[in-house]
């Protein structure tokens, strides 16, 4: 298979916000195209009207494009298989129904739900597993006419038949086996005349040429029903992967009482699109050197061969360790904007704390102590926008004494262009070193002494040279001054 005939997709059904474990294999199949040079299509499963919600449409598709999963055909991209809307495919779908109906693999089903309970509850009271008994099969064409003339409605169900292997090698699972007794006819159009997702899905995949199926293992017993559906039809079968799922600490699966969040959440909560990439593309796949890389650097090495069958573990420590290392990697101006585009709790904005010439400088210098808009926010605060002390913060200054700030504003006026020339003087001047010398000064000059997500103690928190050389001799002044006033009024 060249890589041009290599194509995968991520077909949604837009009945909420987009979540982790859904885009996840939204992002496999993504970097499953980028590898193979190929196509990644986006299909949004919209046909059942009492599910499906245009607003989440409209989510899941801003949420992609937030995440840098741009797809090559689909909604608004455009392509040769459209509509990409499955509500818009009904034409399609009928053609199918009528071939099916012509060839005798399917049959009308006139049974209500009233009596396909009873049907269940005798076949399992009787220790069989429930499968429909088939009995509309054996109406003749005249019966069938007669019902529908009286207006009584009917589903369209698919004719297995018995005594058959239907088999396809998974390329994340290996040879699977699946008996057709033990399937039963199924329904492939619903009373209503839309279509089932066993029929739509395979379709649709069948005819955009899909080439590999990435999605959840929960999908791996639809696959020989749809291998039945393509197979009587003549259209071409994709290959398969059906990946683990995703679960929380408890081995349960992903939900928001686990932990999972979805992409809006993510997003308003800080998260960097590469931080949540890179997490996913390693939850459930190996890569052999885990260092942060952009979304081409994932899709590089990115295999089918290395998805794991083992269920996936959500863990957030991982999540936010990836945070982290997406902003160290961060370009400054994506920082900023990052920075700014966030809504605060106060209703502040960071732009009008940080004067405009020292944004470059102020990024720099506590870009390895922000996890998120806020942890930023926070910091711009402390250092341009007054002198409000933590509590610990107030007791090392207090512990420290207004002698200590005294000398400190001495040893200012002799120099103060050198954070390390500065402190050795310091030092020298109060007999003073390490922690009792750093602690306090970092406690001016910031207003605290820990790390806001670590909550560790000095020396966490952004180099005191850098604060040094961001805050100026004047602002440094004015701090120390502060300090020394405030010490020993505890």
């Amino acid at each position: 298979m060249n890589s041009t005939s290599f194509r995968t997709r991520f077909a949604p059904s837009p009945t909420g916000l987009l979540h982790l474990g859904n885009v996840r294999t939204a992002l496999f199949n993504f970097l499953l195209a980028r590898s193979r040079g190929g196509v990644f299509l986006l299909r949004i499963e919209d046909t059942d009207a009492m599910r499906g919600h245009e607003r989440y449409e409209h989510a899941l598709q801003e949420d992609l494009r937030w995440l840098g999963l741009a797809w090559d055909e689909g909604p608004q991209a455009g392509g040769t298989h459209g509509p990409y809307l499955q509500s818009q495919r009904g034409h399609v779908y009928a053609q199918y129904f009528a071939l099916l109906l012509e060839r005798g693999f399917a049959y009308r089903c006139f049974c209500t739900e009233h009596e396909l309970e009873i049907e269940r509850r005798s076949q399992l009271a009787a220790g069989r597993p429930p499968r429909y008994s088939g009995r509309c099969r054996l109406l003749t064409k005249d019966q069938v006419q007669e019902r529908l003339a009286a207006g009584s409605s009917a589903t369209l169900r698919f004719h297995v038949g018995t005594s058959a292997v239907v088999s396809f090698d998974d390329r994340a699972r290996g040879r699977q086996l699946f008996r057709t007794e033990d399937i039963g006819d199924f329904v492939i159009r619903r009373s209503d005349g839309t279509p089932s997702f066993f029929f739509s899905n395979a379709i649709d995949d069948a005819i955009m040429g899909v080439t590999l199926v990435v999605r959840g293992e929960d999908h791996l017993t639809n696959t020989p029903r749809q291998i039945l559906i393509l197979q009587a039809l003549n259209l071409p079968l994709p290959e398969y992967a059906h990946i683990a799922l995703v679960v929380g600490a408890d081995g349960s699966p992903l939900s928001k009482r686990t932990g999972s969040r979805s992409v809006q959440e993510l997003r308003e909560g800080g998260f960097l699109p590469l931080a949540i990439n890179n997490y996913l593309a390693r939850l459930g796949h190996t890569y052999d050197d885990n260092s942060f890389r952009p979304l081409d650097g994932l899709a590089n090495t990115f295999s089918v061969d290395r998805l794991h069958r083992a269920p996936a573990h959500y863990d957030e420590t991982q999540l936010l360790h990836w945070q982290k290392e997406a902003v160290l990697h961060a370009a400054e101006d994506e920082l900023w904007q990052w920075m700014c585009a966030a809504a605060m709790p106060d209703g502040g904005r960071i732009e009008h704390l940080v004067p405009a010439d020292l944004t470059g400088q102020f990024i720099q210098t506590v870009r390895e102590n922000v996890m998120t808009p806020l942890d930023a926010y926070v910091w711009a605060g402390n250092l341009f926008a007054g002198s409000a002390y933590d509590d610990e913060a107030a007791d090392v200054i207090d512990r420290a004494g207004k002698p200590f700030f005294r000398f400190a504003l001495d040893c200012l006026r002799d120099d103060a262009s050198d954070f390390k020339s500065f402190s050795g003087t310091l030092e020298v001047v109060t007999g003073t070193r390490g922690r009792s010398l750093f602690m306090p000064l970092r406690a001016a000059l910031t207003g605290a002494v820990y790390d806001a997500k670590s909550r560790k103690v000095w020396p966490h928190g952004p180099a005191l040279e850098r604060l040094w050389s961001l805050l100026g001799p004047a602002r440094i002044k004015r701090r120390l001054e502060e300090a020394a006033r405030f010490a020993g009024t505890g």
